[in-house]
């Protein structure tokens, strides 16, 4: 944020209403210049105040959406260059070449893939967000047969690429209520395209073939009223491209340079014949610093990789990944089951759980709220110890669910079992294994 906590404070009501959820409008304002709150969460900010904060509280880098629905893709809005300052805002978008030259078999197939290639992974689901369709053919009636047929799939993102305009403004009415990106506006179809975006609300993809052109081709249609903009450097060796997505991401982030503070859009396919080579280029671009980044194909052996490579980067590192508390059942447990209990932190609630299931044992297990802490973690910050355990374990309703009085804590966390039986009182508290490779045996064996 542009203005210091003191300089917001200056701006707001200064009612301490408390509405916001802070004690104090400067408790508030301090919250709002580190980024931790949100300016609608006052209810009293003047309208001339709101412009100015909302102004100031702009990131450098505009976001925007692509799509429509639950899988609309948002882009942009970054305000560091390195995680660690912060965390990253949005993650890029994955997009599928499709190309009004390839039969309807293929084009199916590679639809299909956008729909197959998904993957559960520590509770989330990581998959491909968009299908960059191409205008290869030069036939203004092939390639709106070919956005027709795409946007009777459902959910996916949809990116318009042809170097004619007219192609273009064919595919956005055909499209236009999936709110498709247009791709792309150089110096020369700029006043065409630019209304097109303006009167049909889709953002728009600004191509150059330096960064100064760029600038001066996004300051243009800024100037028409055009703002939801992804750039392209139009540099396709692998090195310059690389070197572009960090010069831009410095001006918009140092030197607050406007106009070249929109998303990215990257092409490793068109860097390359070789599709191993292709995903290392966009593994570069998914870390630094690519918006979008179109491959010529999916394959899962490749596109994985990619997918937990960007789930990786852009989780908040201040804040572990948590499952939510609670009972979960594994294998159709009943009310003679063993009760297993451990802590939210997403792999960890992952890894037991599918040991538990692997071993076909039917149990109950609990998930206890730590914040996101592992085991032993939890155990070492006081959060994951007996006389808590206990009141989570009677309010967690798991004591009307079963018969069968005992529980098994994980082995790393022992010592906490004298405690857990006072609280408990006629439960009795086993100790688990301290591997989770171990759990199936000992539900096996030891029960």
């Amino acid at each position: 944020m542009g203005l210091t906590g003191i300089q917001i404070f200056k701006l707001l009501p200064k009612t301490n209403c408390k509405e916001c959820g802070y004690a104090t409008c400067l408790a508030f304002a301090m919250s709002l210049a580190s980024g931790k709150a949100e300016l609608s969460a006052c209810p009293y900010v003047s309208e001339e105040a709101k412009e100015q904060l909302s102004e100031a509280a702009a990131p450098p880098i505009r976001p925007l959406t692509i799509g429509v629905g639950d899988s609309a893709l948002k882009i942009g809005g970054e305000t560091v260059a390195f995680r660690h300052e912060k965390r990253f805002e949005s993650s890029p978008g994955l997009a599928i070449l499709v190309s009004d030259t390839m039969d309807e078999s293929e084009v199916d197939a590679r639809i299909n893939k956008l729909k197959d290639l998904q993957y559960e992974r520590v509770g989330l689901i990581l998959k491909p967000d968009l299908v960059a369709l191409k205008n290869e053919s030069g036939d203004v009636n092939k390639f709106e047969a070919l956005v027709n047929k795409v946007k009777t799939n459902d959910g996916f993102g949809m990116v318009l690429m042809s170097d004619n305009p007219q192609v273009l403004v064919k595919g956005v009415e055909a499209c236009v209520d999936r709110r498709p990106l247009i791709y792309a506006a150089t110096k020369d179809t700029v006043d065409i395209l630019g209304n097109l975006a303006k009167e049909k609300n889709c953002p728009l993809a600004a191509k150059a073939s330096s960064l100064e052109e760029l600038a001066d081709l996004t300051a243009e249609l800024t100037e028409l009223g055009v703002k939801d903009i992804v750039i392209d450097s139009g540099s396709r060796s692998m090195r310059k491209a690389f070197e572009d997505q960090i010069v831009i991401r410095r001006a918009a982030l140092e030197k607050k340079f406007k106009p070249l503070g929109f998303p990215t859009i990257t092409f490793p396919c068109e860097m390359t014949d070789d599709p191993m080579k292709e995903t290392l280029i966009a593994s570069t671009f998914i870390s630094k610093y690519g918006g979008i980044i179109v491959l010529s194909d999916f394959e899962g052996h490749s596109l994985f990789p990619l997918l937990v490579e960007r789930m990786n980067i852009y989780t908040d590192p201040q804040r572990p990944m948590a499952t939510t508390e609670g009972i979960y059942p594994v294998n159709d447990p009943q009310e003679d089951s063993p009760v297993l209990v451990t802590t939210n932190f997403s792999l960890t609630y992952f890894i037991v759980s599918g040991e538990i299931e692997s071993s076909r044992v039917p149990c109950w297990l609990l998930v206890m709220d730590t914040e996101g802490l592992s085991v032993m973690t939890a155990w070492a910050a006081g959060k994951f110890v007996g006389d808590a355990i206990g009141i989570f374990m009677k309010k967690s309703g798991i004591l009307d669910k079963v018969k069968k009085k005992m529980v098994i804590i994980p082995g790393y966390a022992a010592a906490i079992s004298g405690d857990l039986e006072e609280e408990l009182g006629d439960w009795e508290v086993k100790v688990g294994p301290r591997e989770s490779s171990q759990i199936p045996a000992y539900l096996k064996t030891a029960l």
